[in-house]
């Protein structure tokens, strides 16, 4: 391969004739790509991990963290980012997602948003950016414009920031502190990186963001203590975390959480020291709202 050459873009002579055979044939073929996808993840978990502790050092200065993407790269930050406020009760600003385009490229392309320079710097000052956020740089190609002046300015700012791409010649990597090349290879389908450099960077985001929400406390255990219980799913959810933390039938589970607004941390205090609501909050926030500095 070229130096100026994407693998994203080399023909796959594994599928070449995926539009001759049948069905499960076809489907056989993209199952086999997508499996080379984990293990092409896994190879980079040094450098995914020097990405979560990069991201959680922010977050403990009051640090945000911005995903910047165009096209699937930019619509994957922000369905990442929009998961986090419901599983871990994060504040709607702290983790964001910014597509070239605006909203409106979430549901179709926009044309030019991913060259355009001049777009970048008006979504930078936007978001008014300082040296404690995280800026995570998306792109299969890494040659993105719209992403390469976002890095470029957060770097001016002093701002660290972190880059997923799948072309080890990306742009974009002189301009990040963290450097995460999945090397995906060639798509079935030429160029479409809608497929598996796209899977591989859905797969990184949940590393980034569970990552960085288990470093901070998000978690007990493996139990989500932070879900915002929106729904009748997510209230039992709730439930059934206390009632595990705190070895309590499920009934006095639910009339606690009934009554102080479903706060997972607040019952589980109560319950077992029988801490009013105050009384815990103040112990919540003296801990960074990290519950196993609590209990130990």
């Amino acid at each position: 391969m070229k130096k100026d050459e994407t693998a994203t873009e080399l023909i796959n002579h594994d599928t070449m004739n995926i539009d001759l055979v049948g069905t499960e044939d076809m489907l056989i073929m993209l199952n086999n790509e997508d499996m080379k996808v984990a293990a092409a993840v896994k190879k980079c978990i040094p450098q995914i991990t020097k990405a979560v502790d990069i991201i959680v050092r922010n977050f403990l200065h009051a640090g945000r963290l911005f995903y910047v993407g165009a096209g699937t790269s930019g619509r994957l930050g922000v369905l990442d980012a929009s998961e986090c406020p419901p599983t871990f009760s994060t504040p709607p600003d702290m983790i964001q997602g910014i597509i070239a385009g605006g909203d409106r490229a979430l549901r179709e392309a926009i044309e030019g948003a991913e060259d355009s320079e001049e777009m970048a710097l008006e979504d930078f000052d936007e978001y008014d950016i300082c040296n404690n956020d995280t800026i995570v740089g998306i792109s299969a190609s890494g040659n993105a414009k719209y992403v390469c002046k976002f890095l470029q300015v957060a770097k001016i700012k002093k701002c660290k920031t972190i880059v997923i791409t799948s072309n080890p010649n990306a742009k974009m990597k002189e301009y990040a502190d963290c450097f995460i090349c999945v090397e995906t290879g060639a798509e079935a389908i030429s160029g479409s990186t809608r497929l598996k450099a796209g899977t591989a960077q859905k797969m990184i985001l949940n590393m980034l963001s569970t990552g960085s929400m288990i470093k901070i406390g998000k978690t007990y255990h493996n139990l989500m203590i932070d879900v915002k219980p929106t729904n009748n799913k997510l209230k039992r959810r709730a439930v059934t975390i206390v009632s595990e933390i705190c070895g309590c039938k499920e009934r006095t589970a639910q009339n606690v959480l009934d009554t102080n607004g479903y706060k997972i941390k607040h019952a589980i205090l109560f319950i077992l020291y029988g801490l009013d609501f105050d009384e815990a909050d103040k112990l919540l926030r003296e801990n960074n709202g990290v519950l196993r500095r609590i209990f130990e």
